[in-house]
């Protein structure tokens, strides 16, 4: 009896080893980004709609308030913008793929406002978490320059990510609720 407990102990050692060796490997190529490209419902629905993106939440990022409300950044006093926390498995999508999206889903070229919303809140902004995400950023940004794509140059702000905090419940997924693909700007 004491030989049988003690393999079956082995055995279950052993498939628990190997799990956490399985799981360590997904856990590798999960990533997180962080984008503010005006009002984050529809940044949100895009980035959710992408092959590779485990989940698009909306937030707050590069504050100085802690645990801001949406009223709160609404009034710009908190240097907040509307952001949206991208989290993907790299090996499907890359980095470099989320900023190609991005560069393509709004205007980086206009300061502090998308279309109809104005104000600090919905600047472009990238929040990087890394000096390799920074320089795929810069890099990024000079070949928007250069391509012509826009009549102006980019404006859009590359930050060390801060603190991100989830926005409330009722902006989250929100187009998703409403049966909304995607946004009209």
């Amino acid at each position: 009896m004491v030989t049988v407990n003690r393999s079956l102990y082995k055995l279950c050692l052993f498939l628990l080893s190997f799990f956490n060796i399985i799981m360590a490997e997904e856990n590798t190529n999960q990533k997180e980004a962080f984008f503010a490209a005006g009002c984050f419902w529809g940044v949100e629905s895009t980035f959710q709609q992408l092959e590779g993106v485990k989940s698009a939440s909306v937030g707050y990022t590069g504050g100085k308030v802690k645990n801001p409300s949406y009223e709160l950044v609404c009034t710009g006093i908190t240097d907040h913008a509307e952001a949206v926390q991208v989290v993907y498995d790299a090996s499907v999508i890359s980095y470099e793929q989320l900023l190609d999206i991005f560069f393509d889903l709004h205007d980086p070229t206009t300061i502090d406002r998308q279309g109809p919303d104005v104000g600090s809140q919905y600047r472009s902004a990238i929040f990087y978490k890394n000096e390799e995400e920074k320089t795929l950023v810069e890099i990024k940004i000079n070949q928007v320059n250069e391509s012509g794509k826009f009549r102006s140059r980019v404006v859009t702000e590359v930050a060390p990510l801060s603190d991100f905090y989830d926005a409330e419940d009722y902006h989250q997924d929100y187009y998703k609720k409403r049966g909304i693909v995607g946004c009209a700007i």
